[in-house]
């Protein structure tokens, strides 16, 4: 079950990509959470038919859980494939930047479909020709082959958290007696382990050996030539992870720029270029070990940035110079001290270079945080967010001379942090009876309930767009004049409307423009505080 503001805006995503009917039977479950089909008849009042069609869609487009259950089948809504949606129009321009636009035809057909057969593929694209059959087929390849595409299977329509408790259920009856904790938590250790193992072992179907051609040697010894194929019985889903992967890079770059200069911001491209093809999810606490040489080999031919950026006592100075210079700057090679790592991009020692995710990704998230303290509360209250992240738990008197600022300044600011959930209170009382006027009160910061309140700010925006935008196409003029745009005649001419008609699509067209920027910064935001939070969740 969902909470409130993320409820509404999945049942805004599957309004507008699946209809209305859709969108009922999605509200119902994200707002009762899992449900028998019965239940979903019941509390929707549609038709059990229609009912049956908007689930067969959901499930389809991966959004929808089933699983078997005492109870029969239940349903679950699987949140984070919606949000996902929001995204889509990435993921396409991603893989036509990457791999081609036949690959991002493949990318976008499937995107639209949930999940497709290598046959259905070609059908959907009308290709018949043996020449554009063997490109897409090779597009194909090369999105399964690099991860791009990874196949669905029976257990991935089933909630991770269904098989986690399953497996753990299994564990613990094996254990003889009374559980005690070490065992409780080796049970779920194993079954972790053992759902990591099938989702990796599901992931490598989609691929089959298929014999290329039969060769004669010299010695007339006939021998056969294999080779990798797209496997045309699976079922292919499009892999959000791998594509999340260089959002994350992008946004790492760009912040090594901000940090540095552009040199710094070319060497980072190029450490994350020679280990891009490592780099399959998000959960990745560092990137594997990488060489000079091979940073070096990675760096644009014609790009002065790396020679133009540092400042050396001799004019002539090697590349190699150069990238160590700014491998030394990015790893914080002259502040070895836990501020200097906590500050830094990579580690680099022996030779040997890697990215550090889960430091740059917690920088990441608490600039967000520093951020909206800034906007609602001022540079004062920004003041008091970051002593507090250094610190840690103090008083009003202690925050009011530390910060320089009177306690008559202090005391609102506090109070109004608080209600944002940018900062909690720790009470820590004088006696027993936790009496209030004998009890000290210390504020701290709370990432993980700071977060949260972000998040569902970000989320209440994002509905509160979505429903914007559907508001403005269901005003009567509006809506009289995209019609009218659909017909065949003033498709192909628009000058067969008048010029009243003209402005109000022009209107409607720059309104529409604006909530589209907004979304797009918004869901820029979402990814940087949900999706980057695999590895900045827990405090420091």
């Amino acid at each position: 079950m969902a909470d409130s503001h993320t409820g509404r805006l999945c049942s805004e995503i599957i309004h507008s990509h699946f209809g209305t009917l859709t969108a009922k039977v999605a509200s119902v479950i994200l707002r009762h959470g899992r449900l028998s089909f019965p239940q979903i008849v019941h509390l929707t009042g549609i038709k059990p038919r229609t009912v049956r069609a908007c689930i067969l869609v959901l499930v389809q487009h991966n959004v929808l859980w089933h699983t078997q259950s005492y109870e029969g089948e239940m349903f679950d809504f699987n949140v984070d494939e919606c949000l996902l949606r929001l995204r889509f129009g990435k993921f396409v321009w991603l893989a036509e930047q990457l791999l081609g636009k036949t690959a991002s035809e493949v990318v976008q057909l499937i995107l639209d479909n949930g999940k497709l057969q290598l046959p259905d593929i070609l059908a959907h694209l009308s290709v018949s020709d043996p020449k554009s059959i063997a490109l897409y087929t090779q597009a194909m390849y090369k999105l399964v082959s690099a991860h791009y595409l990874k196949p669905s299977t029976v257990l991935s329509h089933i909630s991770p958290l269904d098989k986690q408790i399953k497996y753990e259920e299994e564990e613990k009856a094996r254990i003889i007696g009374f559980p005690t904790a070490k065992e409780l938590r080796e049970a779920k250790e194993v079954a972790g382990a053992r759902l990591k193992r099938e989702e990796e072992e599901a992931e490598k179907v989609g691929l089959k050996r298929k014999a290329k051609d039969q060769l004669g040697s010299k010695l007339n010894k006939a021998f056969v030539i294999e080779e990798d194929d797209v496997d045309d019985t699976v079922y292919f889903k499009v892999n959000y992870d791998r594509f999340n992967v260089y959002i994350r890079n992008e946004f790492l770059i760009k912040a090594a720029q901000e940090r540095y200069n552009e040199g710094a911001a070319t060497v980072l491209r190029a450490i994350l270029k020679a280990t891009e093809a490592a780099q399959l999810d998000m959960k990745e606490i560092h990137s594997e070990s990488v060489s000079v040489a091979s940073i070096i080999m990675q760096l644009p031919q014609d790009d002065d940035t790396v020679k133009s950026g540092l400042i050396h006592p001799s004019k002539k100075v090697s590349t190699s110079t150069n990238v160590k210079d700014y491998l030394g700057l990015l790893s914080a090679a002259d502040n070895p001290t836990p501020a200097g790592k906590a500050g830094s991009f990579i580690s680099y020692s022996s030779s040997k270079v890697q990215v550090e995710f889960e430091i740059v990704c917690r920088r990441l998230r608490k600039r967000m945080l520093e951020t909206v303290a800034r906007e609602k509360h001022g540079v004062e209250g920004l003041r008091i967010l970051r002593l507090l992240l250094e610190i840690g738990k103090m008083d009003e008197k202690q925050i009011s001379k530390l910060v320089m600022m009177a306690p008559k300044d202090v005391r609102p600011l506090l109070s109004a942090m608080a209600v944002d959930s940018l900062i909690s209170t720790q009470e820590v009382p004088k006696s027993a009876d936790r009496n209030p006027t004998r009890t000290f009160y210390l504020w701290y910061v709370d990432l993980r309930k700071a977060y949260s309140a972000i998040l569902g700010d970000i989320f209440k925006t994002l509905c509160n767009i979505s429903m914007r935008r559907r508001a403005e196409e269901d005003v009567s003029e509006v809506r009289m004049v995209l019609e009218k745009r659909e017909r065949s005649d003033v498709s192909q001419d628009e000058s067969l409307l008048s010029r009243l008609e003209r402005d109000i699509l022009t209107e409607w067209e720059k309104k529409q423009q604006k909530l589209s920027v907004l979304e797009q910064r918004m869901e820029e935001t979402l990814f940087v505080m949900k999706d980057l939070a695999v590895l900045g969740i827990e405090d420091d």
